[in-house]
């Protein structure tokens, strides 16, 4: 039997195993109540839906450009102009399939084995494990509350050497934390100093709360790459179509990576994007941000009532991330616990955190309001449970 690469024995996403057990949970005691998915619980919106409809009888949906359809790139540059005041040519937009596809092109594309790129920790655990499958060395910055869980241009001044790369998120995934928009100018501005490739997670833009602002990258710097979405504020995950902003100097080798690999992104999923940014999908997109704030509210102040506050400033995205160390050292086994006693699938630290994150948890609170309600009233009564 062939063994298998040195380079797939990255570790497991954990919450994958939280899903499975959530489902296995639900077959057999049918009260699941699911507060580890990092994804909207709502369906695309209408005008995408209908779209889809035409599409199916009006396309042929065979293979699209590699860089995707020019009426998507088209509304992806006129979103950035409208949102963030920055002029975006359609040629400039690369469509990818899913936001993980894009991740996974640039990153062939810009880096070689042996590259260092610097990583947020707490952070999203496919940048790191894409990443060293790769060959490429992963400095994770330990980012605490001191920054707001967030990396600084103080954390790079005092690495020994420019790294080759950076990878920043804000709306942040699984802290829910944002980078300020001067702080991300002054990290574009040291990026572009030290010959240093910014990448800008942007998917989660569109969710934030109590007055946070988001900035783009490319409002500072014309040689970061941005990468978006439709998952996340847009509710259509399972549609995987992201797309980059990319300076023309990395545009060759993602075309000639991007058609031998996937050769284009969903056709379908191309032609229902293009009415995820007119004015009624997003009437319909920030009803779902108004029930995520109400949401929000109902875990923070659940999580304070029964002793976790010791939680990351959830500024945006639709998550909580909170310390339990007080209440295990093994994050993945205590929430398999939580399962078993109550139904209520919660996502371990581990992913998140190589270091701290046996001692946090995740909870999404994209779900119905009454579903997140009635999750914390069990895990409340769990802890009380527990402590008599």
């Amino acid at each position: 039997m062939r063994k298998e690469s040195v380079r797939s024995t990255v570790p497991t996403f954990h919450v994958m195993d939280v899903w499975k057990a959530a489902g296995e949970r639900e077959r057999t005691h049918g009260d699941v109540l699911v507060l580890a998915a990092g994804q909207p619980s709502t369906p695309a919106p209408e005008p995408v839906l209908r779209a889809t409809r035409a599409a199916l009888g009006d396309e042929l949906l065979g293979y699209t450009e590699t860089f995707g359809l020019l009426a998507l790139r088209e509304a992806i540059a006129r979103h950035h102009r409208d949102v963030y005041g920055v002029e975006v040519d359609p040629d400039e937009v690369v469509v990818t399939t899913g936001s993980s596809g894009a991740f996974s092109l640039l990153f062939l594309a810009a880096f070689d084995p042996g590259d260092t790129v610097v990583v947020a920790r707490p952070g999203y655990p496919a940048y790191r494990n894409t990443l060293t499958a790769l060959g490429c060395t992963v400095i994770e910055l330990d980012c605490g509350p001191e920054t707001r869980y967030q990396p600084t241009v103080a954390m790079l001044e005092e690495l020994p050497e420019p790294p080759a790369g950076l990878i920043v998120a804000s709306p942040a995934n699984p802290t829910g934390t944002m980078i300020a928009p001067a702080e991300l100018a002054d990290l574009a501005r040291w990026c572009d100093a030290h010959g240093t490739l910014l990448i800008s997670d942007e998917i989660y833009h569109g969710i934030v709360y109590d007055g946070s602002q988001t900035a783009c990258a490319w409002e500072t710097s014309r040689e970061a790459v941005v990468i978006g979405s439709v998952s996340k504020y847009f509710s259509m995950t399972g549609w995987r179509l992201g797309w980059m902003l990319v300076p023309a100097g990395l545009r060759p080798a993602l075309q000639r990576l991007a058609s031998n690999f996937t050769v284009c992104p969903p056709a379908i999923s191309q032609y229902a994007a293009i009415h995820a940014f007119g004015p009624e999908a997003k009437a319909e997109l920030d009803g779902h941000v108004r029930r995520y704030a109400v949401n929000r509210k109902i875990v923070l102040d659940g999580l304070r009532r029964i002793g976790l506050t010791d939680i990351a400033p959830a500024d945006g995205a639709f998550y909580a991330y909170a310390d339990i160390g007080h209440l295990t050292d093994n994050s993945m086994q205590w929430c398999a616990d939580l399962l078993a006693a109550t139904g209520v699938a919660i996502a371990p630290g581990i992913d998140f955190d190589t270091r701290h994150g046996n001692r946090t948890v995740r909870l999404s609170f994209a779900g119905a309001t009454a579903d997140v309600q009635a999750a914390m009233e069990r895990i409340a009564g769990y802890l009380g449970e527990l402590k008599s």
